[in-house]
């Protein structure tokens, strides 16, 4: 995503004296990351009168600029593309007066205020701190997930379930997501391969049950898929069971990949509370175990990771903010 007109550049520090449009590094509050979750926060902190910086990371926008035509976004009757609402997300902060910098965190000090994240050129300050890095599906680690991405691969049955009206699909997992997303798309499919590298699933009883119960779901068991072939989208897998070094080729419209996500949460490690999957820990709220940083989006939902979901989070995480810098600056007083 290109940089808009008048976001912040970088500034190279040496000893020439201070220029009067030094960068700016002190803020109300600090927002890490640029998705639905980060932009949506950024509009209603700015909207609240609070300085406010997003630090954007390397790609602005989160998962959804990887992603083509959104239907289940409210407000858009044709659908949108993705890159396109994340642009759209990203000029309405703007307007409402949101610093935003294409640049990276890459380490964060929470034990004394006020709060410092660092970039690998510059160091920012803010009185609160918004978590909203997301997470990134895990991947089979094929070269055709990213020759298909959006054409024909996907990571999330309930946004593109509804392209793939009428065709047959492959479902690569076996835990509780994977049957999920498989018995989604039986609404849409007409037969789902859900492919697992074992012999028995690792989904909760009810689901498996759920699962078998389905006559338009077909098992492939101890297989895993080892390419995707297409021209201009996906057409076909290749299925090759572990055990017997069998190969099968299928010809499917689309392949659902479900065997996780990991949350961008590295660089919060003793920093903030994590779970045993890496997902931050919310107290109270969008709250975090630190008082003032608070969380919002994919980095701590395990459930539901829909856009209009992690917008939802971020407005959440705004309101907390302004409640918390509200009782701080009272507390002074």
């Amino acid at each position: 995503m290109a940089a808009d007109e008048g976001a912040t550049t970088l500034v190279t520090k040496d000893d020439s004296p201070k220029m009067s449009n030094e960068k700016k590094t002190k803020f109300d509050v600090v927002i890490i990351g640029a998705g639905p979750s980060g932009y949506t926060a950024g509009i209603y902190c700015s909207r609240a009168g609070y300085d406010t910086l997003i630090l954007s990371g390397i790609l602005p926008g989160g998962q959804l600029v990887n992603t083509t035509e959104v239907e289940n976004y409210p407000g858009f009757e044709n659908a949108i593309m993705g890159p396109d609402l994340m642009i759209d997300m990203r000029k309405q902060c703007q307007k409402m007066g949101t610093t935003i910098v294409d640049d990276e965190a890459v380490d964060v000090d929470f034990r004394r205020k006020p709060f410092k994240v660092l970039t690998a050129t510059e160091e920012y300050e803010g009185r609160a701190v918004i978590i909203a890095t997301g997470a990134n599906p895990r991947k089979l680690g094929l070269e055709g997930e990213k020759t298909f991405a959006g054409k024909g691969v996907s990571y999330c049955a309930t946004c593109d379930g509804p392209f793939f009206r009428n065709q047959e699909l492959v479902v690569a997992g076996g835990g509780d997501s994977a049957i999920e997303e498989a018995t989604f798309l039986t609404k849409f499919a007409t037969k789902i391969h859900l492919v697992h590298r074992r012999s028995e699933l690792r989904a909760s009883k009810v689901m498996q049950e759920r699962a078998f119960n389905n006559e338009k779901i077909k098992f492939h068991w101890d297989s895993a898929v080892i390419d995707i072939i297409g021209d201009q989208k996906m057409q076909r897998v290749v299925l090759k069971n572990l055990k017997t070094n069998e190969e099968t080729t299928l010809d499917v419209g689309g392949l659902f990949v479900a065997i996780g996500h990991e949350p961008n949460t590295k660089l919060f490690k003793n920093q903030v509370e994590l779970d045993d999957h890496g997902y931050i820990v919310l107290k109270n709220k969008t709250h975090t175990n630190i008082k003032g940083v608070f969380a919002a989006g994919d980095v701590h939902d395990r459930t539901y990771r829909q856009a209009v979901t992690a917008a939802g989070f971020g407005c959440m995480a705004a309101i907390d903010v302004d409640k918390y810098l509200t009782e701080s600056v009272d507390k002074q007083e």
